[in-house]
């Protein structure tokens, strides 16, 4: 099945997690995607950080939304690793992966995490390469 942005907006809202951070798709296809979420107190850390896990979601999401931009929906993500490097905070964090190679049954993408602050600067904050499994049918 062929994805557009319209359809990966219906998969993203779909998915109970997702709703409840708020997180949306604005680019999809050609091998891409890019997640967004508002940054809000309830997904900070204790030092007012956006919290390490919710990187790492945006980057686990983003990394299977570029994989179904070239194989289609029928995907699971096999592993990734995520490397922080900087603390995250701004207004909005903004995830964009793109494949780097997609085979037959798995898929490689990488991803950047960045924070967006009230004026539309950029802060690169974590880094993000996953293997994509191509999900034989059930």
């Amino acid at each position: 099945m062929e994805l557009d942005l319209d359809l990966a907006r219906k998969v993203l809202a779909a998915q109970p997690f997702s709703r409840l951070l708020g997180a949306r798709i604005t680019e999809f296809g050609d091998g891409a995607a890019t997640l967004e979420l508002d940054i809000r107190d309830e997904l900070r850390q204790q030092n007012g950080f956006v919290h390490g896990g919710v990187l790492a979601y945006a980057a686990d999401n983003t990394l299977t939304f570029a994989a179904g931009s070239v194989v289609g929906a029928n995907l699971i993500t096999a592993g990734f690793t995520v490397d922080y490097m900087k603390p995250a905070v701004g207004a909005i964090l903004r995830a964009r992966a793109e494949v780097v190679r997609a085979g037959r049954t798995r898929v490689i993408s990488r991803c950047d995490i960045t924070t967006v602050d009230g004026e539309g600067g950029e802060t690169l904050c974590a880094v993000a390469q996953g293997s994509i499994a191509v999900a034989s049918d059930r």
